[in-house]
């Protein structure tokens, strides 16, 4: 299967307002020369980088101000994507975290990282799948997963879970497909730099997240090249080819005992 092509082509990029998807979507426009739908909840920051984009990358931009949390806003976004222009390729990125004791975790915010990160994947994934198998074109779609995926992470255990969903989900459906054209990747970055990360929770567990930047490039590679599974950086795959001979119990354990420090520091102020 030959490398896809980005050049003047239309991708889809959610969660682009900020972090990752912000970046992608700067290098696919700068490095690449596509053309961009651009999603994300703040229509401001949308705004700003479609003005941005069209200027200075010489791209069209199209926005969609839309919730992943809300089925509604992700129903009309693949209307969207799907009319007006034909899509290439799509990178699913939007995503919400939660970090603390899982028990502190409320109902409201449990359904909205689930809808998120789960089920607008889903439905997203399956309508644009539906649309490559019948119209044979070629095209990607790569979501967005982490290591978490991998190794679950105490402290963001329902993150953990919804990410090994989707990883699992992906890797499976991409066995179904019948269109030779068309590709499915698993994107799974280790910690990275963005917005999510910014926080004061976070404090202590920096030092070893990749920059934002290497990481977009590294998945616009995973995307490109139609990998399968992709984790960036090459300690983090010597490190998870590693990891998988260890007891998982164990590797999961260390992971505890660093969040619940980091925990412990911010909630005494130390």
């Amino acid at each position: 299967m030959k490398a896809l092509n980005f050049s003047n082509k239309w991708i889809l990029v959610t969660g682009a307002s900020s972090g990752l998807g912000y970046e992608m979507a700067r290098q696919l426009a700068y490095q690449h020369k596509a053309n961009l739908i651009i999603t994300a909840r703040r229509a401001d920051k949308l705004n700003q980088l479609k003005a941005e984009l069209e200027k200075q990358a010489g791209v069209q931009v199209k926005t969609v101000v839309a919730d992943m949390s809300v089925p509604a806003d992700v129903d009309r976004l693949i209307a969207e994507s799907l009319n007006g222009q034909e899509l290439y390729a799509a990178i699913l990125n939007a995503g919400i975290t939660f970090f603390g004791s899982h028990l502190e975790l409320t109902e409201v915010d449990f359904e909205r990282m689930l809808q998120t990160n789960v089920r607008s994947v889903v439905r997203i994934t399956t309508e644009f799948t539906r649309h490559f198998e019948t119209g044979k074109q070629e095209g990607g779609l790569m979501v967005v997963s982490s290591m978490a995926a991998l190794f679950p992470v105490p402290y963001q255990a329902i993150y953990s879970g919804t990410k090994g969903f989707v990883m699992n989900f992906i890797n499976a459906l991409v066995l179904e497909i019948k269109n030779p054209n068309f590709s499915l990747t698993v994107y799974a970055p280790g910690g990275i730099a963005t917005e999510m990360t910014e926080g004061e929770k976070f404090n202590d567990l920096k030092g070893w997240l990749m920059p934002v930047s290497q990481a977009a490039k590294e998945g616009l590679y995973a995307l490109q090249h139609r990998k399968y599974t992709h984790i960036p950086g090459l300690l983090n795959r010597i490190g998870s080819s590693f990891m998988r001979v260890m007891p998982k119990r164990f590797i999961v354990g260390q992971l505890g005992r660093t969040y619940a420090k980091a925990l412990a520091k911010l909630n005494t102020g130390k």
